[in-house]
């Protein structure tokens, strides 16, 4: 068994006992493999282990990428900051964008989403903290922007994402993810049939779980350390 096979595992442990100690199913959240930073090879062990979902921060890497697993089992999911001069090819390329936080960016996704797919798989990117570099809408936008999302024919809205600030205490780690499901559960009470909360990464997936997450985005627990990225 490879390293990422084994990680994969030790991951799906995790998932199963934070949902298990919150009287959830493990079945409901989805593991999604973020493998920004790396190469084919590590890929193909997470595939070979029954991983499918994989999330890319950065369109030339994963555009470099995605040949090669062209005639597999793959999701691939954008979760990088997205320009609207890279719409096009994330609109053609990927089944899912968890980082739309503006009504242009969305736009121009539903425009450019090929008519021969099926409408492009969206998440709201929520931004939580003050942090300069965090992107995302703020709370008090979101409303706006999913009823816009919800009018354009080539999207679906499927849910909200969100990157919190580090905390290494559990209450503090919660308190983020919490107000992201209250923010969700508040658009499915005005008619939003949403279905996703994208949050938790290696350092906090239990946090997140034990607040609602449907899906965890771990990079660094199955892959390990990246090397920097060279600019």
């Amino acid at each position: 068994m490879s390293d990422v096979a084994r990680n994969i595992a030790l991951v799906r442990e995790r998932i199963g006992s934070a949902a298990r100690a919150c009287g959830r199913n493990p079945d409901e959240i989805t593991l999604l493999a973020v493998s920004k930073g790396q190469p084919a090879p590590r890929i193909s062990a997470a595939l070979e282990a029954g991983q499918s979902a994989f999330g890319e921060n950065y369109l030339q890497e994963a555009l470099e990428k995605m040949p090669a697993f062209r005639n597999r089992n793959v999701v691939w999911h954008f979760i990088g900051a997205l320009q609207a001069n890279k719409t096009r090819s994330v609109a053609e390329n990927f089944a899912w964008v968890q980082t739309v936080d503006r009504e242009r960016i969305a736009r121009r996704l539903s425009e450019q989403r090929p008519a021969d797919l099926p409408p492009l798989n969206v998440c709201i990117e929520v931004r939580l903290s003050d942090e300069p570099s965090k992107h995302g809408a703020l709370p008090a936008d979101v409303p706006a922007l999913a009823a816009s999302i919800a009018t354009l024919p080539r999207l679906r809205l499927r849910g909200l994402m969100t990157i919190p600030a580090p905390a290494s205490d559990g209450n503090a780690q919660r308190l983020p993810f919490r107000q992201l499901r209250e923010l969700h559960d508040r658009l499915c009470a005005a008619g939003h049939a949403l279905d996703t909360l994208s949050m938790g990464m290696s350092d906090d997936l239990e946090a997140a779980i034990a607040e609602g997450a449907t899906m965890v985005r771990i990079g660094t627990a199955i892959f390990g350390p990246r090397a920097a990225r060279s600019r």
